[in-house]
């Protein structure tokens, strides 16, 4: 039982690292294959260029429809697993507190 206890907390972070991950990996696809669309992302309306306001924005494109229109198939899949793995990664942590609870 401790094993699997330990199992679900490792697996619950590495899931929320694998979003974080995730993230870079879109950032670095969309850099490489949509130049024009990662400077639309970079490039601000207004005021300067930060590394919080380009975090922002991709944020922003990474809950937004656009991602999904480009119809890239890695870009799609690094967004699915950016979108569920924090789930997946509650949903382990969630299950070894019950364990916990049930056991003790």
């Amino acid at each position: 039982m401790i094993i699997l206890y330990l199992g679900l907390l490792v697996a619950g972070v590495s899931l929320f690292l694998l979003s974080y991950v995730a993230q870079f990996r879109l950032t670095a696809l969309l850099r490489e294959r949509y130049p024009q669309h990662w400077q639309v992302i970079v490039e601000p309306e207004h005021g300067k260029t930060s590394a919080m306001r380009t975090w922002i924005r991709m944020q922003h494109v990474l809950r937004s429809p656009a991602l999904p229109a480009l119809g890239d198939a890695s870009i799609n899949r690094w967004r699915d697993i950016w979108r569920y793995s924090p789930w997946l990664g509650w949903l382990s942590w969630l299950a070894a507190l019950a364990m916990r609870l049930l056991l003790h």
